[in-house]
């Protein structure tokens, strides 16, 4: 409200109130942000940071300093810790808008749902969710009760579409019509998974209608059955099934699944240019099979996992339609038929058995991710995904985590609102740019089939995925629940196990951030007492208490006990021949070595300290610390416990 809004009513003609104000405190007529701070620069900024750094124990320094808290999220890409105007200054003029290429800003003009209504005949038609995504939900239970029971309480409370898996120990192909047989399919798109059988069921469900909503897909992916199984598949029959396809508008024949590539352990720069080399060899042998570029592209859609690393997957998905909009304006496609379709889905690397509650917080950043990223349809995993096939409560939970974000979030009704950010727009180019450079470099290889045969694919996710493990194993990427502040008297819910639908037989393998961590825990709970390492302290609660909660937590990780007390005295209650020092490191300095000798003198064969290796105490085994390999000190440990996987 501005100042002359504010005036007395004491006559005609009075004078706003605020008239005899004194000029230092008058409202000005231009409000600059921060302007009564003293301008900074770039370079004041880095001598600070430089300055941190040093007070850190950082003597030697990169220039510029900032580049040591640089952070990678792909092979050759990096997040730096400030971007201002200078950033934004080499990146292309224009990103365009929503709606138009090269589609950075969303593949839309305007805000809605890709899909249309939930509707059951059981339950009656709702609106879809206004201003959003497709909210679309996975099914795969074998049971045809059970899954017909999920699917419509799915529609029945905010979900859009549907995803089903057939095959063997999913939804029976057969069962197919009777699964849906209370959806209408005018109003809820139907996407598929389960290869050419399933395709026929559906095209077989539907034939001679010509009301589909559309939004469907045939869930095709010859490609990502051969990276998952190791096993050629055959292309040339995509045109003929596309044509029959064509006969119901909005229902697509191929889905590019980029997530075969992320559950291997890829990096997003590996998932987007192997996904878009598959879209390049599902165009080819469209088009070889005689439909248009265009008539192509339209019946191919991309999938893509979302992660809870919000930016990079904002970033992924803007650079992702930008890749697939050049490969169509160089295949001579219009540019309506260039926008990428995009169905993102919360990463399964990403989620975890243990603590798997925590999972649901994880898939709420990844799907908030995924809609500011501008994915035309969404599917949350369930918490206990990594169990198995989740229940009415998991799915629930599922469906309102994007209902809450659509509808009392309104997260759809602003189109690409990362726009503009420094950040985002940088690591959206640098996507873009190591993306196209390692697709380029699989269509030298010959394409996505030859670089699969190959090992190409295989070693470069390969080298992703290591550097990855490195940063888990080091707790440098912290998984909570699990590495981080797990809880070793959790009862796990019991889930029923999901089928392998792309089973790893001989091609990429499948990877989970936590596995490791897990199999630890899982072989500490089935020994017949629980392994411990005891803690011995030293010092007064208050010296002691920091360093001995950093060895409870990195020990019980690994699903070991950690009993305390002071010195040497608890080790025979304790009943472990392993041991974990903590303390100050000037009591350290006085006390340690004694210690160390007193614990082995009781029957400790293995003597840890909590604290670095540069202080080189006598009589200690090994050094756990802020980013030491946790995984190698829990390993060492089990195998001094005689604890056996």
């Amino acid at each position: 409200m501005s100042s002359t809004d504010h005036r007395t009513s004491s006559g005609p003609g009075s004078a706003p109130a605020d008239a005899d104000v004194p000029a230092e405190h008058a409202v000005p007529e231009d409000l600059v942000l921060a302007g009564e701070f003293d301008a900074v620069t770039r370079d004041q900024w880095r001598e600070l940071v430089a300055g941190v750094l040093r007070k850190a124990g950082r003597e030697e320094l990169p220039d510029p300093a900032e580049d040591a808290l640089r952070r990678p999220v792909a092979p050759g890409v990096t997040v730096a810790p400030l971007y201002t105007a200078e950033d934004a200054g080499d990146l292309p003029a224009g990103v365009g808008v929503p709606g138009l290429p090269p589609f950075v800003r969303g593949a839309r003009p305007a805000g809605g749902p890709a899909g249309s209504a939930e509707v059951t005949a059981s339950g009656g038609a709702e609106g879809g969710a206004s201003g959003g995504w497709d909210i679309r939900q996975r099914h795969a239970h074998p049971d045809v009760a059970t899954t017909r029971e999920a699917i419509a309480a799915d529609l029945e409370n905010g979900v859009t579409s549907l995803w089903l898996v057939l095959g063997e120990g999913a939804i029976p192909v057969d069962a197919l019509g009777e699964v849906l047989a209370d959806v209408y399919l005018d109003l809820a798109p139907v996407t598929v998974q389960g290869g050419l059988a399933a395709a026929e069921a559906f095209l077989a469900l539907v034939e001679g209608r010509t009301d589909l909503a559309p939004g469907g897909s045939l869930g095709l992916d010859p490609l990502g059955v051969e990276a998952a199984s190791g096993e050629r598949q055959d292309l040339s029959g995509l045109a003929d099934v596309a044509r029959r396809a064509a006969a119901h508008p909005g229902l697509r024949t191929v889905v590019v699944d980029g997530t075969v590539f992320s559950d291997a352990g890829a990096s997003v720069v590996e998932e987007l240019g192997c996904s878009l080399a598959a879209g390049v060899a599902y165009l080819r042998a469209l088009t070889d099979g005689g439909l248009t570029v265009d008539e192509a592209a339209a019946q191919i859609e991309f999938r893509y996992a979302a992660s809870a690393d919000q930016f990079t997957t904002i970033a992924a998905l803007r650079a992702a339609r930008r890749l697939w909009d050049r490969v169509g304006e160089v295949s001579g496609a219009s540019p309506d038929a260039r926008a990428q379709r995009q169905h993102a889905v919360t990463s399964s690397v990403m989620t975890t058995k243990r603590d798997p509650w925590v999972n649901m917080l994880r898939t709420t950043v990844a799907c908030f991710a995924a809609g500011v990223g501008g994915a035309d349809a969404v599917t949350v995993q369930p918490f206990d995904a990594a169990l198995g096939l989740p229940d009415s409560f998991s799915r629930r939970i599922a469906r309102n985590t994007q209902n809450l974000l659509v509808e009392e979030g309104h997260l759809g009704r602003v189109l690409d609102p990362a726009g503009g950010s420094w950040y985002v727009e940088s690591l959206t180019d640098e996507l873009a740019r190591a993306a196209w450079e390692w697709f380029t470099e699989i269509e030298r290889a010959g394409g996505l089939s030859a670089a699969l045969a190959s090992g190409l694919v295989r070693d470069r996710i390969a080298q992703a995925w290591d550097a990855r493990a490195q940063r888990l194993a080091t707790r440098a990427d912290a998984i909570t629940g699990v590495s981080e502040f797990p809880n070793l008297t959790e009862k796990l819910p019991a889930r029923r196990p999901a089928a392998d639908v792309l089973p790893a037989t001989g091609g990429l393998p499948r990877v989970r951030a936590a596995q490791e961590f897990e199999a630890l825990r899982d072989a500490a709970d089935a020994a017949a007492t629980r392994p411990a390492v005891y803690l011995a302290t030293l010092g007064p609660v208050a010296r002691h208490t920091a360093r001995a909660t950093f060895a409870a937590n990195l020990f019980q990780a690994g699903g070991l006990a950690t009993p305390s007390g002071d010195g040497a005295t608890g080790l025979a209650e304790a009943g472990t021949a392993v041991a974990c020092i903590c303390g100050t490191d000037k009591d350290y300095a006085s006390d340690a070595a004694a210690l160390a000798g007193e614990l082995k003198q009781a029957g400790a064969t293995q003597v840890w300290l909590a604290g670095k290796p540069d202080l080189a105490v006598e009589g200690v085994d090994g050094y756990v610390f802020a980013g030491c390999d946790a995984l190698a000190a829990l390993r060492q440990a089990h195998e001094q416990l005689g604890v056996t996987a």
